[in-house]
């Protein structure tokens, strides 16, 4: 066992190197920003889509564009609003008069990375539309199924301050996300950092780190990392405790109204294998699988309106299970 470790770790510090180099040259456009960043990768080498959650104006948008630049790949940009129907974003048939035919019109969803900018603010439908593209990798249009190109990377942003003409995430379509992400303000240094950037004609283009098939090899790697016995029952341990509090003497049954699914176990095990990959490893640490639990859970655990009450937030219950659950 001990020599495929060592050929898994040897094959993971040569996939790490174009990693790192990919963070720092998107760290060089986002400024402040590294931790997101460092997710936004570990979501991507899983194969898994992000909710990101933040005012207007922290570069969302640019952030996934530049991760797309140094992929080489294609990116669009979708703009929910109460009025977008499926088919602006799914695509649809319209009837050709020359060859007396219907011909299919692919929308915007074929593409690599999609950003779905204020998702909160489309209808159900819609939102529909965009997270079975996610869970299936295919779309279907009028009765036929179309597969979506590979990579396909969706991150989806929501404004947590506005309410007004918005139509929330059902609890059972949020769990589609992978993660749960929340950006917040850059310090003032970093705020200078930008001022400076974006009023002087400073500009930076994102470079070609790596191509679209070297992120597929990479994606392909994640699932062979070596995860020992030992860091599946912690992770099931971690999970079951959001269900079973009073099982690890917890007193959080009167503030978690539903634990979290077993999608929230299989999403900690994948990240926590991405998340080996980026520090060089072909085996996963506990560390790895605490660095992911806050963004694998935040969004799973659903808190009673007793703890919402008292601003109890899911963070708040989530670092009581970690500090409680034995480390391997």
């Amino acid at each position: 066992m001990s020599q495929e470790i060592n050929t898994l770790t040897n094959q993971a510090e040569d996939f790490s190197i174009p990693l790192k180099n990919l963070q720092k040259e998107i760290s060089k456009i986002i400024v402040g920003q590294d931790q997101i960043i460092r997710k936004l990768v570990i979501a991507l080498l899983s194969k898994g889509h992000v909710l990101l959650e933040g005012v207007p104006g922290l570069a969302k948008t640019l952030l996934v564009q530049t991760l797309s630049d140094c992929i080489d790949s294609k990116f669009v940009r979708l703009q929910f609003t109460p009025d977008l129907l499926p088919a602006d974003i799914t695509g649809t048939k319209i009837y050709d008069h020359e060859s007396t035919s219907f011909k299919t019109i692919k929308g915007p969803i074929f593409s690599n990375f999609i950003l779905a900018d204020e998702i909160n603010r489309a209808p159900p439908k819609v939102q529909s539309a965009l997270l079975e593209a996610m869970q299936e990798h295919q779309v279907s249009i009028q009765g036929e199924t179309y597969p979506l190109e590979q990579p396909f990377f969706v991150m989806a942003t929501q404004n947590p301050v506005e309410s007004e003409g918005t139509y929330k995430l059902p609890e059972a379509q949020v769990d589609r996300f992978m993660f749960k992400l929340l950006i917040t303000y850059p310090n003032i240094e970093q705020e200078s950092e930008i001022i400076q950037r974006f009023t002087e004609g400073i500009s930076y283009n994102a470079a070609k780190i790596m191509s679209a098939e070297e992120l597929l090899q990479m994606q392909q790697f994640v699932p062979k990392i070596y995860a020992d016995e030992k860091i599946r029952k912690y992770i099931s341990q971690i999970v079951d405790a959001t269900r079973f509090p009073e099982k690890y003497d917890l007193p959080l049954t009167d503030q978690i109204e539903y634990g979290a699914s077993p999608r929230a176990s299989i999403w900690l095990t994948i990240s926590a294998k991405a998340n080996a990959l980026l520090h060089g490893r072909g085996y996963v640490i506990p560390e790895d699988v605490q660095d992911v639990t806050y963004d694998v859970l935040r969004h799973r655990i659903i808190l009673t309106y007793e703890a919402e009450s008292e601003e109890i937030t899911s963070d708040n219950v989530i670092q009581k299970i970690l500090e409680k659950i034995k480390i391997p």
